[in-house]
């Protein structure tokens, strides 16, 4: 039988499962997003501590092997805030960078990144900005450059602070330290996230934190439209919660389609690591990943068709597999990400071989652009003797060929000619993952005119 998406209390179990999938596909990103909001408030991650709402939490160093966080960067310094405007807007302060790079994301509790502010989108000049909860409708201080519309009361502010190495970071960490967040009125807000009810059984936990964070953190109008075909679930309840008590005919129909839903996302996330259709050795690369946003473009976005998926249900799938594969991620024109799992032959990448990545000319790029080396299955970064995680334009002393090109070494064993050392990107005994991350890239990687070089083994 097919399955029906139909929302009346006569739906059959089959419906419900189908609806229960659709459910978990919708809602992965806003438990997600708040899953790991809770444990930036309480636990801290990525080597930051814990900080509470409203105030930043900085990393102090540069991420190397013992930041066991999944593809984190090794190029810029985080600085981290959770947000909550229940008690009013609050002031943002940045300091001036004097031209380099920076981004400060904004992210609502949905993942959309919905404002930017750094050198790409509002230069590096000082500032302060006025950050509202929806809809705020009071008067703008004198002195503020610009106001920052937030569609949730609880939003993430992800920075990322260009650093060339462990010398340059008293730099980034002066600057982190005049980074600063004030309340416009200072009125009270929340410590804590809404707590889904007690006694549910853990099985339906997922569902009743869907439940509970859309009533407190609802999306756009048109997406609003959208959830209520999920009333049959208890999914639109208030009070009480629907499944402290739930029938097994419900328990079963929301078990299996979080199950189906689940597969369905990783099954879409797994099958965006293939060669990316140009075959062995190709670098994957998704450009347009982020642009699930359809209804909220702030201060330093593009609001434009090139940037919005023209279907509105296909893009909650799209942004349940960004919150999955990279929860947090930049807009395609702030940062460009590409991996590969295979060799020029569409062989997997192994650390018993040496390979070399050749540049004719650099990535197209306005800021910036490294290699960084992940072993696999975790993608954490890589233990080497020379303490080299990434490699890029920024690396001192690497040794380009008479005809301006430049060639990456990959090997887990240091090459023993100098000017093949100075371009060394240390790899695992085993399997790896290589990533290329490009910084405010050019139109040729936006409209995938650039094509990556393979890597190539040497020898045999």
């Amino acid at each position: 039988m097919a399955e029906s998406t139909g929302t009346d209390a006569d739906s059959t179990g089959a419906d419900l499962v189908g609806l229960a999938a659709e459910a978990y596909v919708y809602g992965y990103p806003l438990v997600y997003d708040l899953s790991m909001v809770g444990t930036s408030l309480h636990k801290g991650f990525g080597g930051m501590a814990a900080a509470p709402f409203n105030r930043f939490a900085h990393s102090e160093r540069l991420a190397d092997h013992r930041t066991e966080f999944v593809s984190v960067n090794n190029d810029t310094v985080y600085s981290i805030a959770q947000l909550d405007l229940s008690g009013g807007p609050l002031r943002l302060h940045v300091p001036d960078t004097g031209g380099a790079y920076y981004v400060l994301q904004f992210i609502d509790a949905w993942t959309n990144n919905f404002a930017y502010v750094g050198r790409r989108a509002t230069g590096t000049a000082e500032g302060e900005w006025l950050i509202v909860p929806p809809g705020w409708a009071g008067s703008v201080p004198d002195g503020v450059r610009g106001v920052i519309d937030a569609p949730t009361s609880v939003v993430t502010v992800a920075g990322r602070y260009a650093c060339d190495g462990p010398g340059d970071l008293p730099r980034v960490r002066a600057l982190q330290e005049r980074l600063t967040l004030a309340p416009l009125d200072g009125r009270p807000h929340r410590t804590g996230l809404p707590a889904p009810e007690p006694g549910v059984p853990e099985e339906l936990r997922f569902f009743e934190e869907l439940r509970v964070w859309m009533a407190d953190f609802p999306p756009s109008a048109a997406d609003q439209a959208y959830q209520d075909r999920f009333q049959p679930l208890g999914l639109l309840e208030e009070g009480p919660s629907p499944y402290a008590a739930a029938g097994p005919a419900l328990v079963d129909a929301l078990t299996k389609g979080l199950e189906r839903g689940r597969a369905r996302v990783e099954g879409v996330s797994r099958a965006g690591t293939g060669d990316g259709g140009r075959g062995p050795g190709s670098w994957h690369t998704d450009p347009h990943l982020f642009d699930y946003n359809l209804d909220h473009f702030g201060v330093g976005t593009i609001d434009s068709p090139q940037w919005r998926f023209a279907d509105r249900e296909a893009s909650y799938l799209a942004r349940a597999v960004a919150a999955r594969v990279g929860l947090w991620g930049n807009h395609g024109y702030e940062a460009v990400y590409a991996q590969t799992f295979q060799d020029g032959e569409g062989r997997q990448l192994n650390g018993a071989h040496s390979y070399v990545l050749r540049f004719p000319e650099p990535p197209p790029v306005e800021s910036f652009w490294s290699v960084t080396m992940y072993s696999t299955p975790d993608y954490y970064l890589v233990d080497n003797p020379a303490g080299r995680y990434s490699i890029g334009d920024r690396t001192p002393g690497l040794v380009h060929a008479d005809d301006g090109s430049l060639t990456l070494y990959l090997s887990h064993d240091r090459p023993a000619d100098p000017a093949r050392a100075a371009n060394w990107l240390p790899a695992p005994a085993g399997d790896f993952r290589p990533m290329l991350r490009l910084y405010t890239p050019g139109a040729a990687v936006l409209d995938g005119r650039y094509e990556i070089p393979a890597v190539e083994r040497e020898g045999r």
